[in-house]
Protein backbone atom coordinates (compact mmCIF):
# COMPACT_ATOMS: atom_id res chain seq x y z
CA UNK A 1 0.00 0.00 0.00
CA UNK A 2 1.29 3.14 -0.77
CA UNK A 3 1.61 6.42 1.51
CA UNK A 4 -0.49 9.38 1.13
CA UNK A 5 2.44 11.50 0.06
CA UNK A 6 3.43 8.70 -2.85
CA UNK A 7 -0.26 9.05 -4.12
CA UNK A 8 0.10 12.59 -4.44
CA UNK A 9 3.02 12.59 -5.65
CA UNK A 10 1.53 9.75 -7.94
CA UNK A 11 -1.03 12.30 -8.98
CA UNK A 12 1.15 15.16 -9.94
CA UNK A 13 3.06 12.96 -12.33
CA UNK A 14 -0.04 11.78 -13.90
CA UNK A 15 -1.39 15.46 -14.48
CA UNK A 16 1.52 16.47 -16.16
CA UNK A 17 0.99 14.25 -18.91
CA UNK A 18 -2.27 15.69 -19.66
CA UNK A 19 -2.59 18.65 -18.50
CA UNK A 20 -2.49 20.24 -22.00
CA UNK A 21 -5.63 18.38 -22.74
CA UNK A 22 -7.82 20.05 -19.43
CA UNK A 23 -6.00 23.47 -20.58
CA UNK A 24 -7.05 23.26 -24.15
CA UNK A 25 -10.76 22.11 -23.27
CA UNK A 26 -10.55 24.96 -20.77
CA UNK A 27 -10.04 27.24 -24.12
CA UNK A 28 -11.95 25.60 -26.52
CA UNK A 29 -14.87 26.16 -23.88
CA UNK A 30 -13.84 30.00 -23.57
CA UNK A 31 -13.96 30.24 -27.61
CA UNK A 32 -17.79 28.94 -27.87
CA UNK A 33 -19.64 30.10 -25.22
CA UNK A 34 -23.37 29.66 -24.49
CA UNK A 35 -26.12 30.14 -21.15
CA UNK A 36 -27.77 28.10 -18.83
CA UNK A 37 -29.57 25.28 -20.44
CA UNK A 38 -28.60 25.90 -24.22
CA UNK A 39 -24.68 24.83 -24.04
CA UNK A 40 -24.89 22.45 -26.41
CA UNK A 41 -21.55 22.58 -27.90
CA UNK A 42 -20.31 22.50 -24.26
CA UNK A 43 -21.50 19.36 -23.80
CA UNK A 44 -20.26 17.86 -26.84
CA UNK A 45 -16.53 19.19 -26.33
CA UNK A 46 -16.61 17.42 -23.11
CA UNK A 47 -18.24 14.51 -24.23
CA UNK A 48 -15.51 13.74 -26.53
CA UNK A 49 -12.55 14.01 -24.07
CA UNK A 50 -14.01 11.85 -21.36
CA UNK A 51 -15.53 9.01 -24.15
CA UNK A 52 -11.76 9.21 -25.27
CA UNK A 53 -10.39 8.12 -21.85
CA UNK A 54 -12.37 5.22 -22.06
CA UNK A 55 -15.04 6.13 -19.80
CA UNK A 56 -18.87 5.55 -19.34
CA UNK A 57 -20.37 8.83 -19.41
CA UNK A 58 -23.90 9.53 -18.69
CA UNK A 59 -25.65 11.67 -21.05
CA UNK A 60 -28.30 15.18 -21.40
CA UNK A 61 -28.97 15.09 -17.42
CA UNK A 62 -30.73 18.23 -17.13
CA UNK A 63 -30.76 18.37 -20.76
CA UNK A 64 -27.07 19.79 -21.07
CA UNK A 65 -25.28 17.78 -18.23
CA UNK A 66 -23.21 14.74 -17.96
CA UNK A 67 -21.33 12.91 -15.38
CA UNK A 68 -18.64 10.36 -15.12
CA UNK A 69 -17.49 7.83 -11.97
CA UNK A 70 -13.61 5.91 -11.48
CA UNK A 71 -13.92 4.02 -8.61
CA UNK A 72 -11.50 3.02 -5.69
CA UNK A 73 -10.51 -0.46 -4.90
CA UNK A 74 -13.05 -0.73 -1.49
CA UNK A 75 -16.57 0.43 -1.05
CA UNK A 76 -16.71 3.91 0.43
CA UNK A 77 -18.02 7.49 0.40
CA UNK A 78 -18.68 8.90 -2.84
CA UNK A 79 -17.14 12.37 -3.53
CA UNK A 80 -18.42 14.57 -6.29
CA UNK A 81 -16.08 17.18 -8.51
CA UNK A 82 -18.11 19.47 -10.57
CA UNK A 83 -17.36 22.20 -13.36
CA UNK A 84 -20.47 24.17 -14.07
CA UNK A 85 -21.03 24.30 -17.91
CA UNK A 86 -22.67 28.11 -18.76
CA UNK A 87 -21.38 31.47 -19.50
CA UNK A 88 -23.62 34.65 -19.12
CA UNK A 89 -24.91 37.36 -21.61
CA UNK A 90 -21.83 40.44 -21.31
CA UNK A 91 -21.50 42.60 -24.52
CA UNK A 92 -18.12 43.82 -25.20
CA UNK A 93 -15.93 40.77 -23.55
CA UNK A 94 -13.44 39.64 -25.77
CA UNK A 95 -14.57 36.37 -26.72
CA UNK A 96 -18.23 36.82 -26.38
CA UNK A 97 -20.41 35.13 -29.04
CA UNK A 98 -21.23 37.90 -31.19
CA UNK A 99 -25.28 36.76 -31.48
CA UNK A 100 -26.29 35.91 -28.44
CA UNK A 101 -23.43 38.02 -26.22
CA UNK A 102 -22.98 34.95 -24.15
CA UNK A 103 -19.04 35.13 -22.62
CA UNK A 104 -17.25 33.05 -19.56
CA UNK A 105 -17.01 36.33 -18.02
CA UNK A 106 -17.12 34.11 -14.43
CA UNK A 107 -14.63 31.53 -15.13
CA UNK A 108 -16.53 28.47 -16.07
CA UNK A 109 -14.56 27.35 -18.62
CA UNK A 110 -12.04 26.74 -15.97
CA UNK A 111 -13.63 24.99 -13.72
CA UNK A 112 -14.60 22.11 -16.44
CA UNK A 113 -10.73 22.68 -16.99
CA UNK A 114 -9.97 21.85 -13.55
CA UNK A 115 -12.18 19.17 -12.72
CA UNK A 116 -10.68 17.34 -15.67
CA UNK A 117 -7.16 18.09 -14.27
CA UNK A 118 -8.95 16.16 -10.86
CA UNK A 119 -9.67 13.17 -12.64
CA UNK A 120 -6.85 12.95 -15.14
CA UNK A 121 -4.61 12.98 -11.69
CA UNK A 122 -6.10 10.71 -9.75
CA UNK A 123 -7.45 7.69 -12.74
CA UNK A 124 -4.93 5.09 -12.38
CA UNK A 125 -4.93 1.75 -11.21
CA UNK A 126 -1.82 2.35 -8.92
CA UNK A 127 -3.82 5.33 -7.04
CA UNK A 128 -7.64 3.94 -7.19
CA UNK A 129 -6.19 0.66 -5.76
CA UNK A 130 -5.49 2.94 -2.58
CA UNK A 131 -8.63 3.82 -2.04
CA UNK A 132 -12.09 3.60 -0.62
CA UNK A 133 -14.82 5.31 -2.10
CA UNK A 134 -16.41 6.64 -5.69
CA UNK A 135 -15.00 9.62 -7.10
CA UNK A 136 -18.01 11.49 -9.20
CA UNK A 137 -17.33 14.24 -11.95
CA UNK A 138 -20.41 16.50 -12.81
CA UNK A 139 -20.88 19.13 -15.31
CA UNK A 140 -23.78 20.85 -14.19
CA UNK A 141 -25.72 23.53 -16.53
CA UNK A 142 -27.17 26.92 -15.45
CA UNK A 143 -25.47 28.48 -12.96
CA UNK A 144 -25.33 31.95 -13.61
CA UNK A 145 -29.49 33.12 -12.78
CA UNK A 146 -29.69 34.90 -15.63
CA UNK A 147 -32.12 34.62 -18.79
CA UNK A 148 -35.13 34.31 -16.45
CA UNK A 149 -37.90 34.88 -18.75
CA UNK A 150 -36.58 32.76 -21.09
CA UNK A 151 -36.11 29.94 -18.53
CA UNK A 152 -39.31 30.90 -17.11
CA UNK A 153 -41.12 30.15 -20.37
CA UNK A 154 -39.39 26.81 -20.91
CA UNK A 155 -40.35 25.73 -17.03
CA UNK A 156 -44.04 26.44 -18.31
CA UNK A 157 -43.70 24.54 -20.63
CA UNK A 158 -42.26 21.30 -18.55
CA UNK A 159 -38.32 21.31 -20.14
CA UNK A 160 -37.57 21.67 -16.51
CA UNK A 161 -38.75 22.74 -13.30
CA UNK A 162 -36.19 24.62 -11.75
CA UNK A 163 -33.81 27.66 -13.33
CA UNK A 164 -30.21 26.34 -11.41
CA UNK A 165 -28.87 23.91 -12.88
CA UNK A 166 -27.65 21.86 -9.55
CA UNK A 167 -31.31 22.51 -8.13
CA UNK A 168 -32.63 20.56 -11.31
CA UNK A 169 -30.17 17.83 -10.91
CA UNK A 170 -30.90 17.12 -7.04
CA UNK A 171 -34.64 16.94 -8.01
CA UNK A 172 -33.94 14.15 -10.69
CA UNK A 173 -32.00 12.54 -7.88
CA UNK A 174 -27.57 12.55 -9.11
CA UNK A 175 -27.11 13.65 -5.88
CA UNK A 176 -29.26 11.02 -4.19
CA UNK A 177 -25.89 8.79 -3.81
CA UNK A 178 -23.34 12.45 -3.25
CA UNK A 179 -22.01 12.32 0.24
CA UNK A 180 -19.26 15.33 -0.47
CA UNK A 181 -19.35 17.78 -3.33
CA UNK A 182 -16.83 20.48 -3.96
CA UNK A 183 -15.46 22.67 -6.76
CA UNK A 184 -12.83 25.01 -7.40
CA UNK A 185 -14.61 28.92 -8.94
CA UNK A 186 -12.33 31.58 -10.67
CA UNK A 187 -11.76 34.60 -9.31
CA UNK A 188 -10.07 38.10 -10.48
CA UNK A 189 -8.51 39.81 -7.48
CA UNK A 190 -5.96 37.65 -6.02
CA UNK A 191 -3.35 35.09 -7.94
CA UNK A 192 -3.85 32.32 -5.16
CA UNK A 193 -6.66 30.15 -3.62
CA UNK A 194 -9.22 31.36 -1.55
CA UNK A 195 -10.81 29.36 1.00
CA UNK A 196 -14.18 29.45 3.56
CA UNK A 197 -16.48 32.39 3.79
CA UNK A 198 -20.12 32.69 3.17
CA UNK A 199 -22.21 34.40 0.32
CA UNK A 200 -25.48 35.12 -0.40
CA UNK A 201 -28.55 33.18 -1.20
CA UNK A 202 -31.38 34.90 -4.08
CA UNK A 203 -34.90 35.16 -4.70
CA UNK A 204 -36.03 36.77 -7.91
CA UNK A 205 -38.58 38.81 -8.89
CA UNK A 206 -40.47 39.53 -11.47
CA UNK A 207 -43.04 42.63 -11.50
CA UNK A 208 -45.84 44.12 -13.63
CA UNK A 209 -47.63 47.60 -12.86
CA UNK A 210 -50.80 48.19 -14.76
CA UNK A 211 -52.19 51.47 -15.43
CA UNK A 212 -54.25 53.00 -17.97
CA UNK A 213 -53.53 54.96 -21.21
CA UNK A 214 -54.43 58.20 -21.67
CA UNK A 215 -52.78 61.51 -23.52
CA UNK A 216 -49.96 62.49 -21.53
CA UNK A 217 -50.31 66.17 -22.72
CA UNK A 218 -54.37 66.59 -23.30
CA UNK A 219 -55.18 63.94 -20.30
CA UNK A 220 -53.11 62.69 -17.83
CA UNK A 221 -56.09 63.02 -15.38
CA UNK A 222 -57.58 60.47 -17.05
CA UNK A 223 -54.91 58.03 -16.86
CA UNK A 224 -53.25 55.96 -14.03
CA UNK A 225 -49.20 56.33 -14.80
CA UNK A 226 -47.95 52.62 -13.88
CA UNK A 227 -44.54 54.46 -14.18
CA UNK A 228 -45.51 56.81 -10.90
CA UNK A 229 -46.28 53.40 -9.15
CA UNK A 230 -42.84 52.07 -10.30
CA UNK A 231 -41.12 54.59 -9.43
CA UNK A 232 -42.53 54.85 -5.45
CA UNK A 233 -42.12 51.19 -5.44
CA UNK A 234 -37.95 51.78 -5.86
CA UNK A 235 -38.40 54.77 -3.55
CA UNK A 236 -40.29 52.48 -0.83
CA UNK A 237 -37.58 50.12 -1.56
CA UNK A 238 -35.00 52.35 -0.77
CA UNK A 239 -36.58 54.21 2.29
CA UNK A 240 -36.64 50.26 3.80
CA UNK A 241 -32.60 49.74 3.34
CA UNK A 242 -31.62 51.05 7.12
CA UNK A 243 -34.49 48.63 8.43
CA UNK A 244 -32.05 45.57 6.77
CA UNK A 245 -29.44 44.16 9.58
CA UNK A 246 -26.20 44.27 8.77
CA UNK A 247 -24.98 40.90 9.46
CA UNK A 248 -28.26 39.57 6.80
CA UNK A 249 -26.13 41.24 3.98
CA UNK A 250 -29.61 42.05 2.03
CA UNK A 251 -29.36 43.41 -1.63
CA UNK A 252 -32.12 44.77 -3.13
CA UNK A 253 -30.95 45.85 -6.58
CA UNK A 254 -34.34 46.29 -9.38
CA UNK A 255 -34.13 47.22 -12.59
CA UNK A 256 -36.99 49.07 -14.90
CA UNK A 257 -37.25 46.52 -18.31
CA UNK A 258 -39.62 48.18 -19.45
CA UNK A 259 -41.07 51.82 -19.04
CA UNK A 260 -43.97 52.49 -21.12
CA UNK A 261 -44.27 52.62 -24.47
CA UNK A 262 -44.07 56.48 -25.88
CA UNK A 263 -43.38 59.68 -24.22
CA UNK A 264 -46.86 61.40 -25.03
CA UNK A 265 -49.02 58.76 -23.14
CA UNK A 266 -49.41 57.69 -19.81
CA UNK A 267 -47.60 54.62 -19.01
CA UNK A 268 -49.75 51.77 -19.18
CA UNK A 269 -47.81 48.81 -18.26
CA UNK A 270 -43.90 49.05 -16.53
CA UNK A 271 -42.06 46.22 -15.80
CA UNK A 272 -39.56 45.88 -13.30
CA UNK A 273 -37.01 42.85 -12.26
CA UNK A 274 -34.89 42.39 -9.19
CA UNK A 275 -32.98 40.28 -6.92
CA UNK A 276 -33.70 39.93 -3.34
CA UNK A 277 -30.31 38.60 -1.88
CA UNK A 278 -29.21 37.38 1.80
CA UNK A 279 -27.30 35.60 3.97
CA UNK A 280 -29.89 33.29 5.59
CA UNK A 281 -32.58 31.83 4.54
CA UNK A 282 -34.87 33.63 7.16
CA UNK A 283 -33.39 37.00 5.91
CA UNK A 284 -34.49 36.42 2.88
CA UNK A 285 -38.11 35.66 3.92
CA UNK A 286 -38.07 38.74 5.59
CA UNK A 287 -36.64 41.42 3.18
CA UNK A 288 -38.66 39.63 0.62
CA UNK A 289 -42.08 40.25 2.50
CA UNK A 290 -40.96 43.58 3.34
CA UNK A 291 -40.23 44.00 -0.84
CA UNK A 292 -43.52 42.97 -1.67
CA UNK A 293 -45.41 45.67 0.78
CA UNK A 294 -43.16 48.63 -1.01
CA UNK A 295 -44.46 47.41 -4.73
CA UNK A 296 -48.31 46.86 -3.16
CA UNK A 297 -48.07 50.37 -1.63
CA UNK A 298 -46.06 51.56 -4.68
CA UNK A 299 -49.24 50.54 -7.12
CA UNK A 300 -51.58 51.46 -3.98
CA UNK A 301 -50.50 55.19 -4.09
CA UNK A 302 -51.43 55.98 -7.81
CA UNK A 303 -54.84 53.12 -8.23
CA UNK A 304 -52.52 50.95 -10.19
CA UNK A 305 -52.71 47.01 -10.07
CA UNK A 306 -49.43 44.82 -9.54
CA UNK A 307 -48.75 41.29 -10.43
CA UNK A 308 -46.03 40.41 -8.47
CA UNK A 309 -43.93 37.16 -9.80
CA UNK A 310 -41.63 35.69 -6.96
CA UNK A 311 -39.16 32.69 -8.40
CA UNK A 312 -36.95 30.74 -6.03
CA UNK A 313 -33.29 31.53 -6.66
CA UNK A 314 -30.19 30.01 -5.09
CA UNK A 315 -29.94 29.12 -1.00
CA UNK A 316 -27.01 30.92 0.78
CA UNK A 317 -23.62 29.29 0.79
CA UNK A 318 -21.81 28.33 3.40
CA UNK A 319 -18.99 25.40 4.16
CA UNK A 320 -18.16 22.43 6.06
CA UNK A 321 -15.73 23.44 8.16
CA UNK A 322 -14.16 20.42 8.52
CA UNK A 323 -13.89 19.65 4.66
CA UNK A 324 -12.20 23.37 4.61
CA UNK A 325 -9.52 21.98 7.19
CA UNK A 326 -8.73 19.15 4.73
CA UNK A 327 -8.82 21.41 2.13
CA UNK A 328 -6.73 23.82 3.79
CA UNK A 329 -3.79 21.60 4.73
CA UNK A 330 -3.52 20.87 1.40
CA UNK A 331 -2.54 24.36 0.18
CA UNK A 332 0.60 23.48 1.92
CA UNK A 333 1.78 21.85 -1.32
CA UNK A 334 0.99 24.92 -3.71
CA UNK A 335 3.65 27.79 -3.97
CA UNK A 336 0.62 30.23 -4.08
CA UNK A 337 -0.50 32.31 -1.62
CA UNK A 338 -4.04 31.42 0.07
CA UNK A 339 -6.64 33.08 2.10
CA UNK A 340 -9.57 32.70 4.16
CA UNK A 341 -12.36 34.85 2.77
CA UNK A 342 -15.20 36.22 4.39
CA UNK A 343 -18.81 36.76 3.44
CA UNK A 344 -19.33 37.79 -0.14
CA UNK A 345 -22.52 39.01 -2.12
CA UNK A 346 -22.33 37.17 -4.58
CA UNK A 347 -24.58 33.94 -4.85
CA UNK A 348 -24.51 29.89 -6.34
CA UNK A 349 -26.57 27.42 -6.79
CA UNK A 350 -23.37 25.47 -4.46
CA UNK A 351 -25.42 27.03 -1.37
CA UNK A 352 -28.00 24.58 -2.03
CA UNK A 353 -25.78 21.55 -2.06
CA UNK A 354 -24.34 23.11 0.78
CA UNK A 355 -27.95 22.71 2.80
CA UNK A 356 -28.08 18.56 1.82
CA UNK A 357 -24.19 18.02 2.54
CA UNK A 358 -20.66 18.76 3.16
CA UNK A 359 -19.32 20.88 0.40
CA UNK A 360 -16.60 23.21 -0.28
CA UNK A 361 -16.40 25.98 -3.13
CA UNK A 362 -13.01 27.42 -3.48
CA UNK A 363 -11.45 30.11 -5.17
CA UNK A 364 -8.41 30.45 -7.30
CA UNK A 365 -6.55 33.20 -8.83
CA UNK A 366 -5.43 33.70 -12.26
CA UNK A 367 -7.81 36.16 -13.86
CA UNK A 368 -7.27 39.82 -14.50
CA UNK A 369 -7.96 42.15 -11.94
CA UNK A 370 -11.52 42.65 -12.82
CA UNK A 371 -14.93 41.91 -11.98
CA UNK A 372 -16.72 39.06 -12.72
CA UNK A 373 -19.80 39.29 -14.55
CA UNK A 374 -17.79 41.95 -17.19
CA UNK A 375 -16.08 42.43 -20.05
CA UNK A 376 -12.68 42.71 -18.60
CA UNK A 377 -12.50 39.89 -16.85
CA UNK A 378 -10.31 36.87 -18.06
CA UNK A 379 -8.29 34.26 -17.24
CA UNK A 380 -4.80 34.67 -17.91
CA UNK A 381 -2.97 31.77 -16.04
CA UNK A 382 -4.18 28.29 -16.86
CA UNK A 383 -1.90 26.26 -15.07
CA UNK A 384 -2.77 28.38 -11.82
CA UNK A 385 -6.81 28.01 -12.77
CA UNK A 386 -6.66 24.84 -14.31
CA UNK A 387 -3.73 22.94 -13.55
CA UNK A 388 -3.36 23.67 -9.76
CA UNK A 389 -6.57 24.21 -8.55
CA UNK A 390 -7.05 20.18 -10.30
CA UNK A 391 -4.18 18.98 -8.21
CA UNK A 392 -5.62 20.45 -5.03
CA UNK A 393 -8.72 19.05 -5.54
CA UNK A 394 -7.00 15.71 -6.55
CA UNK A 395 -4.77 15.93 -3.20
CA UNK A 396 -8.10 16.35 -0.93
CA UNK A 397 -10.10 13.51 -2.48
CA UNK A 398 -7.00 11.22 -1.49
CA UNK A 399 -6.94 12.81 1.70
CA UNK A 400 -10.52 11.76 2.38
CA UNK A 401 -10.76 8.16 0.99
CA UNK A 402 -7.53 7.06 1.85
CA UNK A 403 -6.84 4.13 4.83
CA UNK A 404 -10.73 3.12 4.62
CA UNK A 405 -11.88 6.67 4.01
CA UNK A 406 -11.45 7.28 7.43
CA UNK A 407 -11.30 10.59 6.79
CA UNK A 408 -14.28 11.05 4.60
CA UNK A 409 -16.05 9.01 6.85
CA UNK A 410 -15.24 11.32 10.02
CA UNK A 411 -16.04 14.84 7.64
CA UNK A 412 -19.76 12.74 6.89
CA UNK A 413 -20.54 11.91 10.24
CA UNK A 414 -19.64 14.87 11.95
CA UNK A 415 -21.76 17.10 9.55
CA UNK A 416 -25.21 17.44 10.20
CA UNK A 417 -27.30 18.54 7.16
CA UNK A 418 -29.56 21.26 7.29
CA UNK A 419 -31.92 19.92 5.36
CA UNK A 420 -33.17 16.77 3.88
CA UNK A 421 -33.55 16.47 -0.16
CA UNK A 422 -37.64 16.54 0.50
CA UNK A 423 -37.52 19.39 3.04
CA UNK A 424 -34.81 20.87 0.55
CA UNK A 425 -37.65 20.72 -2.29
CA UNK A 426 -40.20 21.32 -0.21
CA UNK A 427 -38.54 24.89 0.97
CA UNK A 428 -37.41 25.93 -2.83
CA UNK A 429 -41.40 25.63 -4.27
CA UNK A 430 -42.75 27.30 -1.32
CA UNK A 431 -40.63 30.35 -2.70
CA UNK A 432 -42.25 30.67 -6.04
CA UNK A 433 -45.54 32.58 -5.78
CA UNK A 434 -47.33 35.34 -7.72
CA UNK A 435 -49.83 37.75 -6.46
CA UNK A 436 -52.17 40.50 -8.16
CA UNK A 437 -53.30 43.16 -6.37
CA UNK A 438 -55.62 45.62 -8.06
CA UNK A 439 -56.14 49.39 -6.47
CA UNK A 440 -57.70 50.02 -9.74
CA UNK A 441 -59.18 53.78 -9.17
CA UNK A 442 -60.31 53.86 -12.74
Amino acid sequence: MLTVEELKNKSSENLSLKKDIAIQLSKDILSEPETGYKEFKTNKKIYEVLSSLNLEVVNNLAITGLMTTIKGANPGPNIAVIGELDGLPVPGHPFADKETNAAHACGHHIQVGNMLATLFALNSKEILDNLSGTISFIAVPSEEYVEIEWRNEQRSKGEFEFLGGKQELVKLGIFDDIDISMMTHARGDFSGFGYGGTGNGLVAKFIEFHGKSSHAGNDPHLGINALNAANLSMANIHANRETFFDDHHIRVHPIITLGGSVVNQVPEIVTLETFVRGASLEAIKDANLKVDNCLRAGAMAVGAEVEINTLPGYFPLFHDKNLVEVYKKNLEYTKNKSEELEHGGGSTDMGDLAHLMPVIHPFVGGATDASAHTSGFLVEDYELAVVEAGKLMAFTIIDLLYDGASTGKEVISKHKPRLTKNEYLKTIREFSNVEIANYNIR
